[in-house]
């Protein structure tokens, strides 16, 4: 997947161990875009400086270190920077790497703990039930908004059931709505829908 990322200078990419490949996180540090990825326990790596930390944040270490071995300094020759961060609450100990020297290492902890805020979308707590309902407030006001301003005749219902099978699509949204009332113009086999009848 890392292919097909066209990094944008500036912005920050969070990934998990899985992306770790070095010759694809060197494109973000060419491309003036920063990474924040956890390590593996594999990758060797050769310190060379020790920066203070602040212990109460969680941060137990912040390095400037270098790739030890052959291939992985080959394709990335430049420092990186590990941080030591051990979860108060989960009591989890995480190491990432990073191509960005100015923010504080606690930042870039967060910046990772930030990546998990997307299971907001699919959780049950409090919070996440609230921005679901939000969500789904937003986007049937956004719809009847478009149903207004495109002057269309179809019902609210019908307009999302269109956009549902055709939100990936590049399909003009007004040839959408056309599609979808020429499919409800077919023909009904009445037989069909008798499921009892013998």
């Amino acid at each position: 997947m890392l292919d097909e990322i066209m990094p944008e200078a500036g912005a920050f990419y969070v990934m998990d161990r899985g992306y770790v490949d070095f010759e694809r996180l060197y494109g973000f540090t060419l491309s003036a875009a920063f990474f924040v990825v956890r390590t593996k326990s594999n990758v060797i790596l050769q310190r060379r400086y020790s920066h203070p930390v602040d212990r109460t944040t969680g941060v137990r270490s912040d390095h400037t270190v270098i790739l030890k071995a052959i291939g992985s300094a080959r394709v990335y020759p430049d420092a990186l920077r590990r941080i030591s961060y051990l979860d108060v609450a989960t009591r989890k100990r995480f190491k990432f790497l990073t191509n960005n020297f100015a923010l504080p290492a606690v930042t870039i902890a967060q910046i990772y703990k930030s990546r998990w805020q997307v299971e907001a979308f699919c959780g049950t707590s409090e919070n996440a039930v609230k921005t679901q309902i939000w969500i789904a407030v937003s986007v049937y006001v956004l719809v009847a908004i478009v149903r207004k301003q495109l002057a269309l005749d179809a019902t609210l219902y019908q307009i999302l059931q269109a956009l549902s099978v055709t939100l990936f699509e590049k399909t003009p949204i007004l040839q959408a709505f056309q599609d979808a009332a020429s499919q409800d113009d077919l023909p009904v086999d009445n037989n069909q829908l008798i499921l009892f009848d013998f």
